[in-house]
């Protein structure tokens, strides 16, 4: 090269170096100019989250003191030129702009890097670096089933909250997305699908209670947005047409009360966590225990000598369940069904069943069907005697929610519990109680006047 084109050539490197990189056929000489080679969010990025940190990221180390909130802007693209409050800091060869409060939903953004910003050779970018971008919606609860304030809600509803965008799946939570009877959690599980969030409880609501459900702001849209605010609705379930339950008082105590006898005549019978007693019967007419056994209860006569009191706890007893058995038959509301012959195969809503001869389950299993309700109540008015056959039918089936606890047969005389049947409720009998060959129980054997007799290998367990 000729001295005086390298004379030249190194005059004008000079220049650059004295004025700053710029866009000319020596750049290679002096190295790359500091550019701005990417931006979070990127430039026309949409749904950004509105606490979203902005970053611009260089192609080199920058002098920290040149990145300021004078040289690294956020304006409301909208609306001219409102600036963004915020704090601007420098790691690595990343700028960092941090808003002072959250972005505004469905709001257009233009960041700015001006050309203020410098390397530490104090070399200039060469133009503004601007770029622009989109904050996400906020998520809104549009609708939401049960409606707000409804009544007459069915007992086994499942609760939904559709939203205006969708949603972020972790954040919808027993947390998140709540039902309450009062301050009483109802414990369930939830879903989301599409853009809506469901609540199913894991067993029915009760009738006529108020429910409050809540989507807090823990939910978060898909990009990360929460709720504005806590969404709250309530909604009524429906009263159902079951009747008022019986109140057996202290005769609930006992999984076999009876008059003048009980016993067990073969294979070890079981009553499980109640206790057996007779009155006026005394303790002589209690036979077959054992082999027949008590899991956790105990067996009282009227003239048991100890603990003291046993015998006034029985009378009461006996009384408790006169009333019990005088109630059930007179229940009037809601108005009797008139039921007759064999009811094996039918399948019953809550409700006062009266009939007005004797009662048989024997053509197949009797279903008795809560519909949700876990407080359903059915009244059986039995006018004569009560046969269960067992075995390839006659079982009493629970469906819907439905609760041993809560079904009563009252008896005007006696009631036989058929070989293997399996049985639910509370026998309320004038007269006398049979269980016969294995059949089993879930629920209380009580006679006003006679005997109970467990026939073979029965077993009695605390509805």
């Amino acid at each position: 090269m000729r001295p005086t084109k390298l004379l030249t050539t190194l005059a004008i490197a000079m220049v650059v170096l004295i004025a700053g990189c710029k866009k000319d056929d020596f750049v290679e000489i002096i190295g790359v100019c500091p550019a701005v080679i990417s931006t979070s969010p990127a430039n026309a990025a949409v749904g950004v989250s509105l606490d979203k940190i902005i970053t611009a990221t260089f192609n080199e180390a920058m002098n920290p003191l040149t990145i300021t909130q004078e040289s690294f802007t956020l304006e409301l693209a909208t609306k001219g030129v409102t600036s963004v409050a915020g704090t601007v800091s420098y790691i690595g060869i990343t700028a960092s702009f941090t808003p002072s409060s959250a972005l505004l939903p469905s709001t257009d953004y233009t960041g700015t890097i001006k050309t203020s910003v410098k390397d530490l050779m104090g070399n200039a970018i060469q133009t503004d670096y601007k770029w622009t971008f989109t904050s996400g919606p906020m998520p809104t609860v549009i609708s939401v089933d049960p409606v707000n304030l409804a009544a007459g809600v069915g007992l086994n509803k499942t609760v939904t909250a559709a939203f205006s965008v969708p949603m972020d799946p972790l954040t919808l939570t027993l947390t998140t997305f709540t039902l309450k009877q009062g301050v009483t959690p109802v414990y369930g599980t939830v879903s989301y699908i599409g853009t809506t969030a469901y609540f199913t409880p894991f067993s029915s609501l009760l009738s006529a209670t108020t429910y409050t459900a809540t989507i807090t702001t823990g939910a978060k849209s898909a990009q990360g947005i929460p709720l504005a605010n806590n969404y709250v609705w309530k909604f009524n379930t429906g009263a159902t047409a079951s009747p008022l339950g019986v109140d057996l008082k202290s005769a609930g105590l006992f999984g076999i009360l009876a008059g003048v006898g009980i016993s067990s005549n073969a294979g070890q019978s079981e009553i499980h966590n109640m206790d057996v007693g007779i009155s006026p019967g005394v303790r002589s007419s209690v036979t077959g225990f054992p082999p027949a056994i008590m899991v956790g209860g105990a067996i009282y006569a009227s003239d048991d000598a100890a603990p003291p009191g046993v015998a006034a706890m029985l009378i009461q007893a006996k009384q408790d369940l006169t009333d019990a058995y005088l109630f059930a038959a007179g229940a009037t509301s809601p108005a009797p069904a008139t039921v007759a012959g064999d009811q094996g195969g039918k399948t019953l809503a809550p409700g006062i069943y009266k009939s007005t001869s004797t009662l048989l389950i024997q053509s197949g299993d009797l279903t008795l069907d809560a519909q949700g309700d876990a407080n359903a109540v059915w009244i059986f008015q039995i006018a004569s005697d009560f046969t269960t056959v067992g075995g390839a039918g006659g079982n009493v089936i629970l469906r819907g929610g439905a609760q041993a606890k809560n079904i009563y047969w009252q008896t005007g005389s006696s009631a036989t519990i058929g070989d293997y049947t399996s049985f639910q409720g509370n026998i309320l009998a004038l007269t006398s109680i049979t269980m016969n060959s294995h059949a089993t129980a879930v629920g209380r054997m009580l006679a006003r006047n006679g005997a109970v007799v467990l026939t073979s290998t029965n077993i009695i367990n605390k509805p």
